[in-house]
């Protein structure tokens, strides 16, 4: 996995964290799911690369 999309996937992780924080502070379920949903898809992006890695 390059540094780059390492880079991106934790930023996106973050920015998930970020709104289902706020979600959770102003109780707007939807913006707390919409940031429980961008860390999964976080998480599974960085799931492919290692897998990827794994083949090279």
């Amino acid at each position: 996995m390059s540094n780059e999309d390492k880079i991106s996937n934790k930023i996106d992780e973050l920015a998930g964290k970020t709104k289902e924080t706020a979600g959770r502070a102003t109780d707007n379920p939807d913006l707390e799911a919409e940031g429980k949903g961008d860390q999964a898809k976080s998480n599974l992006k960085q799931a492919g690369e290692k897998v990827k890695d794994a083949f090279k």
